[in-house]
């Protein structure tokens, strides 16, 4: 039976021969650090500290909806040469495009400590989260961690998080960010012969596709524009 930090990196390996970029972050401040060379990297542009620091304030604040839509949209930033930039956080159109790593035990502190199991990062922002249990451990538990987290520590960047994964190694579940988080609205995934997929090894294969895991993310999350979660 793997432990849990065996799973992790069973996990995080599966998803190198993917294609995804492994990527070792240790707190908020690398993390920040990150966003910033991608965001670069993915708009063509070099930000100084005062323009970087725009964005972060255009990022920071709002509801988990508000984010999904800046998520979604473009940021007009007013360069210190006094022109106007639009910058760009996903590509929908064309996938390729964005820039996908994996992170694990990136540390985050507020009224407390807490380390996540598995990060996906988009353009450097944390859109997928992944907490993992050892086989024999039903995954509510995995559950309840992210709501605790939700409530206690997913601040700033983190707040991006678009989907959460909840897994025992045997079952596999998956959820979309919201305001109010209930186990009864998670959900397994089947393939095309409506086969559950339980096992992480076959989700990810199929859920964490990159060009399927950034579809999932630009086109069939739909945004609650009537409750605005």
């Amino acid at each position: 039976m793997l432990t849990e930090a065996q799973l992790e990196e069973k996990l995080i390996n599966q998803l190198i021969t993917q294609g995804y970029e492994r990527v070792s972050i240790k707190d908020e401040k690398e993390l920040i650090e990150n966003f910033k060379t991608h965001i670069e990297k993915f708009n063509n542009v070099t930000l100084s500290d005062s323009e970087f620091n725009k964005i972060q304030i255009h990022l920071a604040g709002g509801s988990i909806f508000e984010k999904a839509k800046k998520l979604r949209g473009k940021f007009e930033l007013a360069t210190d040469k006094g022109d106007i930039k639009y910058i760009s956080f996903l590509d929908s159109e064309n996938k390729e495009k964005n820039i996908l790593q994996v992170v694990n035990q990136i540390t985050m502190k507020e009224m407390y400590e807490n380390r996540y199991d598995v990060t996906i990062l988009v353009n450097g922002l944390p859109l997928v989260q992944i907490e993992l249990k050892k086989n024999g451990i039903g995954i509510r538990k995995a559950f309840h961690q992210v709501q605790r987290y939700q409530k206690h520590s997913y601040k700033n960047l983190f707040q991006y998080i678009q989907i959460f994964i909840i897994s025992n190694e045997e079952n596999t579940r998956y959820f979309s960010n919201n305001r109010e988080l209930k186990y009864e609205f998670t959900f397994f995934w089947t393939d095309e012969s409506n086969k559950r997929k339980n096992r992480i090894e076959e989700f990810t294969e199929l859920f964490l596709d990159k060009n399927h895991l950034l579809d999932m993310i630009t086109k069939y999350i739909v945004i609650n524009e009537t409750q605005k979660y």
